[in-house]
């Protein structure tokens, strides 16, 4: 599948949208996008809301049309993550999964919390800097569990399919080989983000331990069920926008239509990046 993005408006503004497109035609990022990209062998899509080292809060809107990626906003002003030392905005490709949903109905048996309705969020740790809307192939390795405000949020890890390690890397405990201190700096992340906005450290269930990649594709699929129940109706969708353009279901719109809700947009293609200046570097402290 070809997929590129349509911007609306400027970034930093309330007005800012980016629209996924599948062939120059405008779909959903949260229902049009499969979950798989292969299934055979376990590769997933992953649509990236916020590049590696941005502060931005972006995300895929789930009440607006389509559901475009925007900027978060709290008080009618734009989110964005303080840099908590030493950390510098994101320090992963950070998104989410479509055709996924957090039931926030449904209690975890494990983590004893609801989910907090949201597509399932990803943290992509290749070396390669993504942009906003880029939709990657990717390797699921584990799963965090966060528990943000007495839901679960779950923080999935995985790596670009085309990532020099990815090949290297197929179970959790593959991070801490070739990526060392990069579990630990995630779970810090995580627990302090929040702080300087006057906020308490957040928690995680398990003790802040990163289940393996079969606890995790277990995690996705119960939450693909739950977006399954979510998209036809079983479970409460009215405060989440499920038009759509290719699911062919009644909530599926025209080509026209779905024009309509993007327009004004202009078409980007990928940026053109050097990538050798955002790799990253793992220094095990055994070789110094």
């Amino acid at each position: 599948m070809s997929f590129t993005t349509r911007t609306v408006g400027q970034p930093d503004t309330l007005d800012y949208r980016v629209f996924i497109e599948k062939n120059g035609k405008p779909i959903s990022a949260f229902h049009d996008i499969p979950l798989f990209a292969d299934e055979a062998n376990k590769t997933y899509n992953m649509v990236v809301e916020i590049p590696r080292w941005t502060n931005a809060k972006m995300e895929i809107s789930k009440e607006d049309p389509l559901n475009p990626i925007k900027q978060d906003t709290k008080k009618g002003k734009l989110r964005y993550v303080r840099n908590a030392f030493p950390h510098h905005g994101y320090i992963w490709n950070y998104g989410a999964l479509p055709q996924t949903w957090e039931d926030p109905s449904q209690m975890n048996s494990d983590t004893k919390c609801v989910g907090d309705n949201d597509p399932i969020d990803v943290c992509e740790i290749g070396e390669a800097v993504g942009y906003i809307g880029q939709v990657k192939q990717v390797k699921i390795l584990g799963v965090m569990a966060l528990i943000d405000e007495g839901e679960t949020d779950w923080k999935v890890l995985a790596i670009d399919v085309n990532d020099p390690l990815a090949s290297k890397m197929n179970d959790i405990e593959d991070i801490e080989r070739y990526m060392p201190g990069l579990i630990h700096a995630t779970n810090e992340w995580f627990r302090i983000y929040k702080i300087p906005d006057g906020k308490p450290e957040n928690q995680f269930a398990f003790g802040g331990e990163a289940k393996n990649r079969a606890y995790a594709t277990d995690v996705v699929k119960e939450t693909a069920d739950a977006w399954a129940g979510l998209i036809s109706g079983k479970s409460d969708n009215s405060k989440i926008a499920t038009a759509n353009a290719l699911l062919d279901n009644a909530s599926s719109i025209s080509e026209a239509a779905a024009e309509e809700v993007a327009a004004g947009g202009v078409k980007r293609a990928a940026p053109v990046t050097d990538q050798s200046l955002h790799k990253w570097f793992f220094i095990s402290g055994s070789k110094i």
